[in-house]
């Protein structure tokens, strides 16, 4: 069906297609190259017309951040628009963290005026000889699905379509539109476009009948399978179909450390924790679901007598440089219908009486994995500086079936209890800081009905643009609970030090260089300054009762609060 729309410009078209076709928020950092969009938005909202709705965020890392966190909440992909090339520079590292987490965005950035005169939107302004790159989206290109230049007003519609369908297709990810200023301010009087669009992403696929049978006989033959997954949890869906899996083989799963979602819920018995140790390597098949990095392959790995098969929907992450990772069998399709099918396709075959046995053997493992984690939190629960493990249990003590937990890092995964599809939520395997407290506000945008704990290092709170992100928090009433583990340190580069030189001369120095944060500010302050409720809390004791008040002035105040934990150095 064709829809025609009464307009005045290509940017008052573009936020007519963008409503369209479903886009429900702009986050937007503006500059120059906006007084098109802006112009073309003062329009649409004094005429009560449908557009996405502009969140202005003073900074494009939590403008990326909170794309990426609505995304992966509502699956569906969201815009954000920054200044040209410095602005493009500044949220390259969010684009990269929603490559590698497979999550889809159009990401935009205006683009210095083409013209030196002579147009409706040339060059005005000193920056605009400077700003300008010869090859603006060569910027992003190696991690964004597809990159383009708008020309002009009749390609508008099949650009924006074509972004949208790429962008949601599996692999899905970011995919980046530049707008020049002079194509966007071009006068129209109408705009007509299909309605829905033309362009469908690709549909979900799955292995073929054959690969299934034969994985199948495989897993069934097994005496010793286990199961790894780090983000076969991105599609919810894949949850239930994992455990109907893992039911019908009686085999645990791991869920990784640096699990980037809920894969499995943490209170079934076959949830076997965050580390297969020795079991890796008496494995005979060993079942990867959307792991990139499933064992590292300096410290151990899978003994010669495992068979290897990994699941995804790009199984063998061909946009990776270097990833050695043995397979017996790739089935790279949708997880949640792989998983079905195996789990359909195993359980005339397995041995009932093998799978009990089994079953019992895992399901008594794991409650004493249980018990030992919760005695290792208990066993520092009146230290002070506060023990992650203690600081970790008592925010896992907050989490119901209504939350939703943002996590970059320091929350210890062993220490929660979750088990609701879509209600965990970790930062991309590429690791760019700054990414918690932007995801947070995003997810919660997506789920307004849903509680929002965000939890962070001290390190990443600083890299997350704090002063911007309690502002938008406080602008656009978003209040969300945001935790920092403050040890005040990097705690992951003293690892790696330690990792590399355990007795060396940086493990003996009095202080190592290069990973204090001390003196560490008043990290509450900043969220009281934007009107949020902050505390600080170095007492072990008195901090359930803290994180008990913040929910509160979350929950029934509709503000942001901030817990700023002291925590131990690492």
């Amino acid at each position: 069906m064709k829809k025609t729309a009464s307009i005045e410009s290509t940017a008052d078209a573009y936020l007519e297609l963008l409503a369209a076709r479903g886009v429900d928020f702009l986050f937007a950092n503006a500059g120059t190259d906006f007084a098109p969009l802006i112009e073309a938005y003062a329009r649409r909202q004094a005429n009560g017309l449908a557009c996405p709705k502009p969140i202005t965020v003073p900074h494009e890392i939590p403008a990326v951040a909170m794309a990426h966190g609505h995304a992966m909440v509502s699956g569906k992909p969201q815009a954000v628009m920054v200044h040209v090339i410095v602005g493009a520079a500044n949220a390259l590292g969010g684009i990269i963290n929603a490559a590698r987490s497979q999550v889809p965005i159009l990401f935009t950035a205006g683009r210095t005026p083409i013209t030196e005169a002579g147009m409706a939107g040339s060059r005005d302004r000193p920056i605009h000889w400077a700003q300008e790159a010869f090859d603006q989206g060569g910027l992003a290109r190696e991690f964004v699905k597809w990159d383009y230049e708008l020309r002009n007003f009749v390609q508008l519609e099949t650009v924006v379509d074509r972004a949208l369908a790429i962008a949601r297709s599996e692999p899905a990810g970011p995919v980046y539109l530049t707008l020049p200023r002079e194509v966007l301010a071009e006068h129209h009087e109408s705009f007509e476009y299909a309605d829905p669009s033309v362009l469908a992403p690709n549909g979900p696929t799955v292995a073929g009948p054959e690969e299934i049978a034969t994985t199948a006989r495989l897993l069934a033959a097994a005496r010793s399978p286990i199961i790894l997954t780090k983000a076969g949890g991105r599609d919810s869906r894949a949850v239930p179909a994992l455990v109907a899996l893992a039911e019908t083989l009686g085999a645990p799963v791991f869920e990784d450390s640096f699990r980037t979602y809920l894969n499995f819920p943490q209170d079934h018995p076959l949830h076997a924790g965050f580390d297969p140790g020795s079991h890796l390597a008496t494995a005979d098949v060993v079942l990867v679901v959307e792991a990139d990095a499933p064992w590292f392959p300096a410290l151990r790995r899978p003994g010669p007598q495992a068979r290897i098969i990994q699941i995804g929907q790009d199984p063998l992450y061909s946009r990776y440089p270097v990833r050695g990772f043995p397979t017996d069998g790739a089935h790279a399709g949708a997880p949640r219908l792989t998983l079905a099918a195996l789990a359909a396709a195993v359980k005339p075959l397995v041995d009932a009486k093998v799978v009990a046995e089994r079953r019992k053997k895992w399901e008594g493992e794991a409650a004493q994995n249980r018990a030992v984690v919760e005695k290792r939190a208990n066993a520092v629960s009146k230290d002070s500086p506060i023990d992650m493990a203690w600081a970790s249990k008592c925010v896992a003590d907050c989490v119901d079936d209504d939350t939703i937990v943002v996590n970059e890092y320091d929350l210890e995964s062993s220490q929660t209890r979750m088990r609701v599809p879509g209600s965990y939520f970790a930062s991309s395997p590429a690791g760019g800081l700054g990414w918690a407290l932007g995801a947070a506000l995003g997810a919660r945008l997506a789920a307004p009905g849903k509680t929002v704990i965000s939890c962070m290092g001290d390190g990443t709170y600083i890299f997350g643009s704090p002063t911007p992100s309690h502002w938008v928090s406080r602008a656009y009433q978003i209040p969300a609970l945001f935790v920092i583990f403050n040890n005040p340190a990097w705690n992951a580069v003293k690892h790696s030090v330690a990792s590399l030189a355990k007795d060396g001369w940086a493990m003996r120095a009095e202080t190592m260089p290069l990973y204090q944060l001390d003196p560490a500010p008043d990290y509450e302050m900043v969220c009281r300054a934007s009107g949020g409720w902050g505390e600080k809390v170095e007492d072990p004791g008195a901090l359930a009762g803290v994180l008990k008040k913040a929910l509160d002035v979350v929950r029934n105040e509709k503000r942001q609060a901030l817990v700023n934990i002291i925590c131990k150095k690492p």
